[in-house]
């Protein structure tokens, strides 16, 4: 199910208090579904249509845990990247792509994961504070493995500056409580080189990753990691159903926590520098499966 993901309200507003409070209580019972007076939403003076993640149903209003992670309010500071709601659609560039969106700016999505009992944050790369940072963990054996860009902070800050600039590529720095942990980037599938290897939609989106901070490494952080940027993902266009990505083939630890989180292996390929894993993750399935 797909659903028209909001413009942000504030911190503090009724309704994303309410939001809080549903988010809590979704973690604490697994439920599927929460039910709500009419009367709670009255005594905070919210309409309906405010929560945009509940109907009617008797003398109850019903709030899915699927559509509610999908519209609340809670993770992102910007607008999404298509906006349903007004019919303001992306035109094409001159080929079958539908033109990107700015980059928003600065830190873009937060979320504590109860599970990792730690907060997920995202945020747009900055060149002068985060360049030492990534060459670092570039240069890391650990990372250079799988990345093989352990280049000089000058080669680096041109791989990055390329991205910066590419309209289909975000580059973006995540964090644990605040400390930067690693680098992950963002991309738009049918730009990718990956969109040649597959059948693309317009809208697909992918991401490249890795943590480079050691402390952050495990199953928990991991998973949290893999949870969140999911979830942004398919918050941030509500037209894109499918996520993407191809990690080298060998990359078992990656494979098996993705599969954890509704991403699955479809087959392997060739690329010129690896063999890769095509992974997919379909809205519905991350939506219907991930616990919050």
């Amino acid at each position: 199910m797909t659903l028209t993901h909001p413009l942000p309200v504030a911190a503090g507003a009724p309704v994303h208090t309410l939001w809080q409070e549903l988010d809590r209580r979704f973690a604490e019972t697994g439920e599927a579904r929460l039910t709500i007076a009419p009367a709670r939403l009255a005594e905070s003076g919210i309409a309906l249509r405010d929560l945009r993640c509940g109907y009617g149903a008797g003398d109850s209003i019903v709030i899915e845990r699927s559509g509610f992670y999908q519209s609340a309010g809670l993770w992102t500071n910007h607008p999404p990247a298509a906006r349903l709601a007004t019919g303001l659609l992306p035109g094409p560039d001159g080929r079958d792509h539908p033109r990107r969106p700015p980059k928003p700016a600065g830190t873009f999505y937060e979320r504590y994961d109860r599970k990792a009992e730690a907060t997920v944050s995202f945020e747009l790369l900055d060149l002068r504070r985060h360049l030492s940072l990534f060459h670092r963990w570039q240069n890391d054996p650990r990372v250079a493995f799988f990345w093989e860009e352990d280049k000089s902070e000058e080669e680096l800050a041109h791989y990055l500056s390329t991205r910066l600039e590419n309209p289909s590529v975000m580059p973006v720095i995540s964090s644990f409580d605040g400390e930067p942990a690693g680098y992950l980037e963002f991309y738009w599938g049918r730009e990718d080189r990956l969109g040649a290897y597959y059948e693309s939609d317009p809208w697909d989106r992918g991401w490249h990753g890795l943590i480079g901070e050691r402390r952050h490494l495990g199953r928990k952080k991991t998973a949290a990691w893999i949870r969140s940027l999911s979830h942004y993902l398919f918050l941030d266009c509500p037209l894109t159903e499918k996520l993407v990505g191809e990690p080298r083939a060998d990359n078992v630890k990656l494979l098996r926590y993705s599969e954890a989180h509704a991403w699955r292996k479809v087959r392997e390929f060739d690329f010129p520098h690896k063999r890769a894993a095509l992974m997919h993750c379909d809205r519905e399935e991350f939506f219907a499966s991930a616990r919050f």
